[in-house]
Formats: C-alpha cells, sequence, structure tokens
C-alpha cells in the first residue's frame, strides 16, 4: 500500500485516537438498557466501564514505550485489532461476562493504540507545532466521545437490535480506519534503535516534577469521564427527568463538544494557565451534577455538561502538552503511556468506588461524593500547576541573569 503524506499521517493518527474515545465510551448509552432488560445494577455497570481501566493499566505498564521500538504503525494496528475484538464481544453478548471480556479487549487496543498517536500526531507536526498538536488531539477525542453519545443515543432509540448496531457501526468504522493506517510511514525518526525489552515506564530524573504535574492535570479529565461516561444517561433519565436516549445522547454530547471548542482557546493559552482553568471548571462541572440532583432541572444538566466537557478539555490539553513538550525525544512515548497510566488508574478506581456507592445509597448520594473526593484532586492540580510554574519562571529568570549582567 503506497505511504500516506505527512499531513494525511497527522490525520490517520488523530482518527485513531477519536476511535479510540468513541470505543471508550461506545457503550455509555446502552448501559440503562442493560440494567432494564438484564437487571444489571450500578454496581455492575461500573465494573463493566472499570473493565475498561483496569486492563488498560497493566498494557501501559509493561507495553508504554513499545511503538518507540516497533513503530507507531505496528503498534497502533495491534490495538485496533484488539479494538475490534473486544466491540464484536458486545455485539454476540449473551451476558455481563462477554461485555467485561469484550471491555478488556477495547482496553488492550486502546492502551497499544492511543499512546502512539498521540506521539505520532506530535511527529508528523510541523516543528514547533506541539501545541496545535495537543489541541487538534483534544478535539478529535470530543469528536469520538460524541460519536458514541449521538450514535449510541439515536440507534439505541429509533433503531432495531438496540442493544447491538451501535456496536455493529463501530467495528465497520474501526475496520476503515484500519485500513487507512496501513498506509503510515513504518518508522519515525524519533523512535530509538535499541531492541524492545519488557521493562517498567522511563521518566528522566529531571523530568518527574513535571510527570507528576501533568498527569495530575490528566487524571482530571479521566476523573470527570468515570462520573460522565457510566453515570450521564442515568443521572439524565432519573434526576434531569429526560425519557428519550437521543435527547439524552444529545445532552451529553455538549460535553464533547465543549471539549472541542474549548480545545481551540487552549491552543493560544500558556499550558499551565490551561491546567489551572481546567481544575476550576472540572470542580464546578461536579457540584453542578449535584445540584442537578436537588433541582431536577434538565437547564442545569446541560450547564453541567458544558462545564465538565470545559474542564476536560483544558485539563487533558495542558496535561498532554506538558508531558510531550518536556520529555526527551526517546522517552515522549515513555512520558505519554505513564501520563496515561495515572489517569486510567484514577479512572478505575474513581468509577467502581461511585458504582458502589450509588447502588448502596443511591444516585443523589453518589454524586455527592464524587463531588467531594474529585474536587481534592482537582484542588492538588490546581495547586501543582501554580507551583511549578512558578519554579520553572525562576530557575528561568536566575539562567538569563548572568547574561544580562555581561551584556551591560
Amino acid at each position: 500500500m503506497r505511504s500516506l503524506s505527512e499531513r494525511a499521517s497527522f490525520w490517520t493518527a488523530g482518527a485513531v485516537v477519536a476511535l479510540a474515545l468513541w470505543t471508550s465510551a461506545c457503550p455509555t448509552m446502552i448501559y440503562p438498557l442493560y440494567q432494564a432488560d438484564w437487571d444489571v445494577t450500578s454496581t455492575t455497570v461500573a465494573w463493566i466501564f472499570a473493565a475498561y481501566p483496569i486492563a488498560l493499566i497493566p498494557v501501559l505498564v509493561v507495553f508504554g514505550d513499545l511503538s518507540d521500538h516497533i513503530g507507531r504503525r505496528a503498534a497502533i494496528l495491534l490495538g485496533l485489532a484488539a479494538e475490534l475484538v473486544g466491540v464484536l464481544l458486545f455485539v454476540l453478548a449473551r451476558d455481563v461476562t462477554w461485555l467485561l471480556i469484550g471491555r478488556a479487549f477495547m482496553g488492550l487496543g486502546v492502551g497499544l493504540s492511543l499512546s502512539p498517536a498521540s506521539v505520532a500526531m506530535v511527529e508528523f507536526s510541523a516543528a514547533g507545532a506541539e501545541k496545535r498538536a495537543g489541541a487538534v488531539g483534544t478535539a478529535v477525542s470530543a469528536f469520538g466521545i460524541a460519536l458514541a453519545m449521538l450514535v449510541g443515543g439515536g440507534l439505541s432509540q429509533y433503531a432495531p437490535y438496540p442493544l447491538r448496531l451501535t456496536f455493529v457501526v463501530l467495528a465497520v468504522v474501526i475496520l476503515g480506519v484500519g485500513f487507512v493506517a496501513l498506509g503510515l510511514p513504518r518508522h519515525t525518526p524519533n523512535e530509538t534503535r535499541l531492541r524492545w525489552r519488557v521493562r517498567a515506564i522511563v521518566i528522566p530524573r529531571g523530568n518527574r516534577w513535571i510527570f507528576t504535574t501533568g498527569s495530575i492535570a490528566f487524571a482530571s479529565s479521566f476523573l470527570l469521564g468515570s462520573l460522565v461516561l457510566p453515570l450521564g444517561a442515568k443521572i439524565a433519565h432519573q434526576l434531569a427527568g429526560s425519557d428519550n436516549a437521543l435527547v439524552t445522547g444529545s445532552l451529553l454530547s455538549v460535553f464533547a463538544i465543549s471539549i472541542a471548542v474549548t480545545a481551540l482557546l487552549a491552543k493560544r493559552l500558556d499550558s499551565w494557565t490551561t491546567v489551572i482553568l481546567g481544575a476550576v471548571f472540572s470542580a464546578g462541572a461536579v457540584w453542578l451534577f449535584v445540584v442537578t440532583g436537588t433541582t431536577h432541572s434538565i437547564v442545569v444538566f446541560f450547564l453541567a455538561s458544558a462545564c465538565a466537557g470545559i474542564g476536560y478539555s483544558f485539563d487533558f490539553a495542558g496535561g498532554l502538552t506538558i508531558l510531550n513538550r518536556y520529555a526527551a525525544p526517546h522517552h515522549r512515548a515513555s512520558m505519554v503511556s505513564g501520563g496515561y497510566l495515572v489517569g486510567y488508574i484514577s479512572q478505575g478506581i474513581g468509577a467502581p468506588a461511585l458504582g458502589a456507592i450509588v447502588t448502596a445509597n443511591g444516585l443523589r448520594t453518589g454524586l455527592l461524593t464524587g463531588a467531594i473526593a474529585f474536587s481534592v484532586v482537582f484542588g492538588v492540580s490546581l495547586i501543582g500547576a501554580m507551583a511549578v510554574s512558578r519554579s520553572l519562571r525562576t530557575a528561568t529568570a536566575k539562567h538569563r541573569r548572568p547574561e544580562t549582567v555581561f551584556a551591560d
């Protein structure tokens, strides 16, 4: 197959990122149907959701730098193949066990493809365009989430086979993107010539404070996802009064639309300012979901979804830009994989914990508990970004001062 141009490779990598997020969110609009048709509890739904990050975490640990050795294309193709298996298991599912295994394969696939695709977007960008790659990566991630909401909501409400058809559509799209991805370059200049071996994710010693701050910002976006994706449709139906799946999907797609619009603004801002704004909007979003439970207002739910999208976008774009910008070239995939690892660990803990609280104490109590716990993380992200950015500015000023004196 003929190799793609640099521009086409950039957008193909972006399509892989979008597919990863579509795959991640694809059951969101179907969870209420499983609860109604299969008598599944909120705890079980949370574990189905969490099977994805739980499977993804060891992939990031063991294979986090795999694409630095075998090439971005090979890692992306392996990931798309695993995503396809997971989606087909949802098509054929007969009980919860099928769903758990399917989500595990989805996690495996996203773990193999998302980090190399994100790095490939940077590598196929013009020099100095890391911010643009981060912003576009965030926007296409939002597009993937929006597709999961709108396609899932529309097909489950109006098309036949509501438990399965949305996954058939996704499987066809994965096959199409996989075919195009065959044309990606086999290797890129930033890959290492060293032979791959199993080892932990490597974070260079000088990058560890930067990594910590960037990964906590990343984790903030994933924590928002652990609330919106498994519980969003339930909140809209039970607390905001929406009884139409397409309407619910449209309301939840505001989350994704806000991510995309905010990403365009985020690329114009300093990455540290982006992280600070992300923490503020993220905290506002979780408390607006709590207010939705007390007011039963679909307008407040709309505002909560929009605020969550803004917070998610700032958190995700800021964290990704920090991890890419400050990484040594041969450790870039490892740094980004480490960021995803921290994010998915937080999601793998947050989603089941919220699900258990909702099952035991009700949706409103679960939202209140989640808002308190998540706000602590957002506060840490805010303080960390302010402290590290100030430290970097101070170090830069000290470095420049002797040159200024010499010039005088």
